[in-house]
């Protein structure tokens, strides 16, 4: 507001008041950078290398001002400005002591706040195809085995006429099991996120075939009045690894959303900007998810059996505990402390 009122003040009033030529050089000075002062002060850069940038600009601004108007109000919001995040940077840089800690406690939620409606849309995508896969495989029970494949039909069907619906996780050595589903896992979301390079709506189809296949899987176990039991046994892991997919295509609809629809920037930096994004969440939140998922897979759905359910419960609880606090939750309110700290 005070901007405001000072351009106000030199533009209109001067004429009549006949203030002296260095007034009218600040009302010039103020009148070229207020609209930049303004988005500093209202819509401070989160990237940490961006709000560096700013800084530098805004040492520049606050020693001109200093030289030709040390007393004015201009030098008081300008040094104001600067030192906000001139104690940001510090921070930050302090930080950079202990990179894992910071990436996971401010930057990670940061960008992962950015791309929220990335996120929500893709969840509820999956969702829709899920209950499309799942009420078309209970229309028409071949869609299981064109989803599925035949052999993989005929071999649960045995292991459920043997009272061991899950049997599949229990096939291979627990260790090299874990080994090879993460390294597949990994393979897909990469895939995932890739094809937005490409085209996004790649991505998006890829999200339809896993969650049609995921939705035939459980109607697998459902028409044979195990329902309750999928959840109970397959999404000890399964609730992880669904989570991992979805934020492998909404890394990929990032990467393709920042070429496609560049906005104001070039559509080289909103490339770069996307691809920096879109990594940030495969390989700090993608990766670490999947992981934990295929270490399930391997090492803990196996003994679904002589679990006590109370057990499968508490897992599945923690897992969507932990999935809704940090990438719903956590980021609101980084993002909002991140906000306070320049009001």
């Amino acid at each position: 507001m005070y901007l405001f009122n000072r351009i106000f003040f030199y533009d209109y009033l001067f004429p009549y008041f006949g203030q002296n030529f260095n007034q009218m050089r600040e009302a010039l000075f103020i009148k070229k950078n207020k609209d930049r002062w303004e988005k500093m002060a209202y819509m401070p850069e989160e990237d940490i290398d961006e709000m560096a940038g700013e800084f530098t600009q805004l040492v520049d601004d606050l020693g001109y001002s200093k030289t030709f108007y040390p007393t004015s109000k201009t030098t008081t919001f300008l040094n104001t400005e600067a030192s906000k995040r001139y104690l940001t940077i510090y921070q930050n840089r302090k930080e950079e002591q202990n990179r894992v800690i910071t990436f996971y406690k401010t930057e990670l939620p940061l960008t992962i706040a950015k791309h929220h409606k990335t996120l929500l849309s893709c969840f509820l995508l999956f969702m829709l195809f899920y209950a499309i896969g799942f009420y078309s495989a209970i229309k028409d029970e071949s869609i299981i085995s064109d989803i599925l494949g035949s052999d993989y039909i005929r071999m649960t069907e045995k292991n459920i006429e043997q009272g061991n619906p899950f049997g599949v996780y229990q096939r291979d050595n627990n260790v090299l099991m874990f080994l090879g589903i993460m390294v597949n896992n990994i393979h897909v979301a990469f895939t995932d996120f890739l094809e937005g390079l490409i085209f996004p709506f790649l991505t998006i189809k890829s999200l339809l075939n896993f969650g049609v296949m995921v939705g035939g899987f459980h109607v697998m176990f459902f028409k044979h009045g195990m329902g309750l039991s999928f959840i109970l046994a397959v999404m000890i892991h399964g609730t992880l690894e669904i989570y991992s997919f979805i934020m492998a295509a909404a890394a990929g609809m990032v990467l393709g959303k920042s070429w496609l629809f560049p906005g104001s920037l070039t559509r080289l930096a909103a490339f770069k900007q996307g691809a920096k994004e879109g990594l940030k969440i495969i390989i700090g939140a993608v990766m670490p998810v999947l992981f934990m998922a295929a270490m399930f897979e391997g090492l803990v759905t196996r003994y679904y059996n002589t679990m006590p359910v109370w057990l499968n419960v508490l897992i599945l609880l923690i897992s969507l505990a932990f999935i809704v606090s940090y990438f719903v939750v956590y980021p609101f309110v980084v993002k909002r402390k991140v906000k306070n700290n320049f009001e």
